[in-house]
């Protein structure tokens, strides 16, 4: 070795790039690219060699595969599918609602070249892309017109800022909701240009409350449905038929949050009763607002039902165009609402509805199937077995329903928290991540929301157990 000057082992960037070691490199991500990438390494080499002489000197090879895996890191897309096994079927942070095959197929088509989003073609004109879903809604919920936004939290701001702007809205203190993500209902309200009255106590609010609140100043009258928690014991919740009366006496319009928002009985599947938007607009609401992405088990969206001269106010607001969903949200929209005019086939077509319908016998079945893969892979680095576990909807919906389920538990022969850290970011790193949770010293795969079987056994072959 030099040991004068270490720095002369150090080799050029274009005797890298004739080596037989990056051949491949190159034919992969170009000349272009690898040369600034070995560029960029050798200029860190170099200055590790200056400060410490000692400093081993990589090989041609070393170097190589350094570089292909940072160039690949960057390639790697950022955003890319995951297994969720959290237990959560509606996971905000790994998306929410899977879609259905008809809504992929309908969103690649419509990707692929112009459409008719803004366009009558019967007529030769401009048109209204909310045409593309309104009367397949207003059909489902007896609406007599819809309107679509980006998501329920912008639904609820236009609402507020079309018809209470400078003025006062009426809510019971029990249902100034925050949804995460510091959405709170007063800092929206605040936003949209309104002003706050709030209503009864946290736990009970009567009729006079909201009768006796309505002024002169008043714009808008509001119930927000606590989806994401619940108030028990001694409590009062005036019924959106008593505010709808009120509300036509006085003459001010009525706008119901209700959060999630389904539009059939979830009861049909074991759950608890949540207030369809069917029946919300039956009890005299003027103005519904529910999310597409969670219960309903469509893209994200905020949609916004009601009285048609109403819809038309917050269509004429400027706030609309800032807030107005995409070409590929509507094609895949219309495509989840298409399945819910057949609802007996939901279960089978929908895969939010299946996954939240899902007998526990069927995960178990699940569970022992990919138990055999777990365990060999595993060998003796860890224990595996099935148990049964407690899923989630998720999204705020029925916060305190428990979905009997099965997972996966490892359990790893080192007791050390690192390890199991260690495991579970493994999983994190698979080319599909597989995402769990942690429970009493393990790791757990809910298998709910499992539907590829056959690619998680097949990534279990190739696993690197840490």
């Amino acid at each position: 070795m030099n040991q004068s000057n270490p720095l002369k082992l150090i080799p050029s960037v274009d005797k890298l790039l004739s080596s037989a070691a990056f051949q491949k490199t190159v034919r992969a991500y170009g000349h272009t690219r690898t040369s600034k990438s070995i560029r960029e390494y050798l200029s860190s080499l170099r200055a590790d060699v200056q400060q410490n002489h000692s400093h081993p000197i990589p090989s041609a090879e070393d170097i190589a595969a350094a570089i292909t895996i940072s160039l690949g890191s960057i390639d790697r897309r950022s955003l890319r599918p995951v297994l969720n096994l959290t237990g959560t079927v509606l996971h905000t942070n790994l998306g929410r609602a899977a879609l259905p095959a008809s809504a992929l197929r309908a969103i690649a088509l419509t990707a692929s070249g112009n459409t008719n989003l803004e366009f009558d073609l019967p007529k030769g004109k401009r048109g209204d892309r909310d045409d593309h879903v309104e009367k397949l809604l207003c059909e489902l919920t007896g609406a007599e017109a819809i309107t679509v936004v980006n998501n329920n939290a912008a639904a609820v701001l236009i609402c507020l800022n079309t018809f209470a702007f400078g003025k006062e809205v009426c809510i019971s203190r029990g249902e100034l909701v925050e949804i995460g993500g510091s959405f709170r209902i007063p800092e929206v309200m605040e936003k949209s240009g309104c002003t706050l009255r709030e209503l009864g106590a946290t736990n009970r609010t009567h009729l006079k409350d909201y009768a006796n609140a309505v002024n002169e100043h008043t714009g808008l009258l509001m119930k927000v449905h606590t989806s994401n928690y619940e108030i028990r014991g001694f409590t009062q919740e005036v019924s959106y038929e008593e505010v709808a009366a009120l509300a036509k006496e006085r003459d001010v319009p009525f706008l119901a949050d209700l959060g999630s928002g389904t539009l059939i009985d979830l009861e049909h599947y074991g759950l608890k009763h949540e207030p369809t938007v069917q029946e919300v607009l039956k009890a005299g609401t003027d103005v519904v607002t529910f999310s597409g992405d969670k219960l309903l088990g469509g893209p994200q969206s905020g949609i916004i039902a009601g009285r048609k001269e109403l819809i038309e106010q917050i269509k004429n607001n400027p706030l609309k165009r800032a807030l107005r969903v995409d070409k590929l949200t509507l094609a895949a929209l219309s495509e989840v609402l298409k399945l819910y005019k057949h609802p007996e086939a939901l279960t089978q077509e929908l895969p939010t509805i299946r996954h939240l319908a899902r007998k526990p016998e069927e995960i178990k079945s699940i569970a022992e199937a990919v138990l055999p893969a777990f365990i060999k892979s595993a060998g003796d680095k860890a224990t595996v077995s099935v148990i049964p576990s407690a899923s989630q909807i998720g999204s705020g919906a029925l916060p305190l329903d428990q979905l009997p389920s099965f997972s996966i538990r490892i359990k790893p022969a080192s007791e050390r928290d690192a390890e199991l850290q260690q495991l579970t970011s493994a999983f994190r790193e698979m080319s599909v991540p597989v995402v769990g949770r942690l429970n009493d010293g393990a790791l757990l795969f809910d298998l709910r929301t499992l539907d590829e079987c056959a690619l998680l056994i097949d990534q279990l072959e190739h696993f690197s157990w840490p």
